[in-house]
């Protein structure tokens, strides 16, 4: 089952947000910043499987350069942490429309979940 949530990191005054699937893992990450509520991520692990998959270490630095890094542990746990919070999927969807518009991607052109 799919989950969406959020939480926020203070020392980099950082919303995370999160798609993850049954197994714990992000699918798709969303960053925003706190200051200026400026998206600075949003990965998709589908892409950036593709991209190791079939493009070399510099696609893959350049995915990485422009939506950012997809969280690369399991995210068991994520109740626990500070402000953490279930979101709706309807809103994580919103973010990532919101963040890969401002990121440099069409929305309708994102994949959407993995």
């Amino acid at each position: 089952m799919t989950t969406w949530f959020r939480a926020y990191d203070e020392d980099e005054d950082l919303w995370l947000y999160f798609e993850a699937a049954d197994d714990g893992w992000a699918t798709r990450q969303v960053e925003v910043r706190g200051k200026d509520s400026r998206p600075v991520t949003a990965a998709s692990l589908k892409e950036v499987l593709h991209v190791r998959d079939h493009a070399g270490p510099e696609e893959m630095l350049r995915y990485e350069r422009q939506y950012g890094v997809l969280a690369e542990a399991p995210l068991d746990g994520w109740q626990g942490w500070p402000e953490a919070a279930g979101i709706s999927e309807d809103e994580f969807e919103r973010l990532w429309t919101q963040a890969r518009r401002t990121l440099g991607v069409q929305p309708d052109l994102a994949d959407r979940g993995s």
